[in-house]
């Protein structure tokens, strides 16, 4: 990985609302090609897993994704980059180099908390799939953060395909 890929990265975080101008060619320019993933949660699971391994939350619908971080790389939110990886289901722990192919932009509590979107090619019905789970996922968090009495915007604000 090129050295200041975080630097980069990150180099215009936090956004603090959903109003603040954001430009999606420029965030996925600044990604490498290929990022190594590491599986946290299995596509079909119900358990939202931490990093470390243990249980985030149970989500109400099971996650059609296979969930987890790319390796080596933080978020705008202090934690490992999350990445949704497309296609077969990957049993947590697994590692696979894979494309990027798009972003999911994220506010969480306030944070930025993009998920890197990496595998196969991103048609129009895996964006559409993608932006239905994430409108449910983003209803979900607002009432997760709100019994942890975290504050600040929670929001879905799209999915961006890298050209």
């Amino acid at each position: 990985m090129p050295a200041g890929f975080h630097d980069r990265l990150t180099a215009t975080l936090p956004v603090r609302s959903a109003a603040t101008p954001w430009d999606s060619r420029e965030f996925l320019s600044r990604l490498p090609d290929i990022l190594n993933v590491e599986v946290e949660t299995a596509r079909g699971s119900f358990l939202k897993r931490r990093a470390d391994g243990t249980v985030d939350f149970v989500s109400p619908l099971p996650c059609p994704y296979n969930y987890g971080a790319a390796v080596g790389h933080v978020g705008g939110d202090g934690d490992p980059l999350d990445v949704i990886l497309l296609g077969a289901r990957r049993a947590p722990g697994a590692r696979v180099d894979a494309p990027v192919v798009g972003v999911i932009r994220f506010l969480d509590a306030g944070r930025e908390d993009h998920k890197i979107i990496c595998g196969e090619a991103l048609g129009a019905s895996t964006a559409r799939g993608l932006s239905r789970f994430f409108r449910v996922y983003t209803l979900a968090k607002r009432l997760l953060n709100r019994r942890r009495a975290l504050t600040g915007e929670t929001a879905f604000l799209g999915v961006y395909v890298r050209e």
